[in-house]
């Protein structure tokens, strides 16, 4: 069943939803969905329902609420990825993979080793098309949140926004290579769910030494991924392949024991 994500709340009052824009589009042009088809509703409160389509209009599809979604299918801790700028199209991909793999934020800065410099409108311009990915890859994953993407423009910006989270870890490579494997499991045991984790990652070059320094000055974690060296779009989805295990098939298993 098709999703769809509303930029609008949820409110159990409301009896019949229309749609416009591009979800009207895809339902209709795309789809050829007609009345009597259903689809689900995700809204911006985290609110998820399945609806009816009952009419359709020439620009617009009225649909009726049939039944709130009971499966979460949300991570129970909200992880942010933070990613330096990397070459390519990696971090689409990091976005649209990581989307799949349920993290709630993505954040991308300007890394010491970072090739890449983003102009303020091209860096505006390729944060829509990230939001674009992000947003699909959650439809199509049937999430019920739509990850955030954020491009900052200095790393202070990160700085910032790393007092958010109730815990940060710095994948950093030096202590995958001394053998450091316990930290994001312990980190893991720590954070519980309703909590915010942030994860930290450096470009292709890696983390300079004074970069580390001031992440951990500001209460950073560092830790090792296994002991593999991971490139920079693999190593977001190890922690959140982990972090799937940790709160939900771990969590899951040990309820049927």
């Amino acid at each position: 069943m098709q999703r769809y994500f509303l930029n609008e709340s949820y409110n159990e009052s409301v009896h019949e939803y229309e749609v416009t824009g591009e979800p009207f589009h895809h339902m209709i042009r795309v789809m050829r969905m007609e009345a009597g088809n259903h689809v689900y509703l995700v809204f911006a409160n985290d609110m998820s329902l399945e609806a009816e389509i009952r009419e359709v209009k020439a620009d617009a599809v009225m649909l009726k609420p049939v039944a709130i979604e009971q499966l979460q299918r949300e991570l129970p801790i909200k992880v942010t990825i933070a990613s330096g700028f990397p070459k390519g199209d990696k971090l689409e991909w990091i976005v649209q993979k990581g989307t799949e793999l349920g993290a709630a934020q993505f954040l991308a800065y300007p890394a010491k080793t970072s090739i890449v410099k983003w102009d303020p409108k091209k860096r505006q311009k390729k944060q829509e098309r990230l939001q674009k990915i992000a947003q699909e890859a959650a439809e199509q994953s049937h999430r019920q949140v739509c990850p955030t993407v954020e491009l900052f423009a200095t790393q202070s910006d990160l700085l910032a926004a790393m007092e958010t989270a109730d815990c940060v870890l710095v994948a950093y490579e030096e202590s995958a290579k001394k053998g450091e494997h316990a930290q994001l499991v312990q980190t893991f045991r720590k954070v519980a769910p309703g909590q915010h984790l942030m994860v930290l990652f450096g470009p292709e070059g890696g983390f300079l030494p004074e970069e580390i320094e001031r992440f951990v000055a500001a209460g950073a974690i560092c830790c090792g991924l296994g002991p593999r060296i991971l490139r920079t779009e693999t190593a977001p989805l190890y922690v959140l392949g982990a972090a799937s295990y940790h709160y939900e098939l771990l969590h899951d298993t040990n309820d049927t024991d």
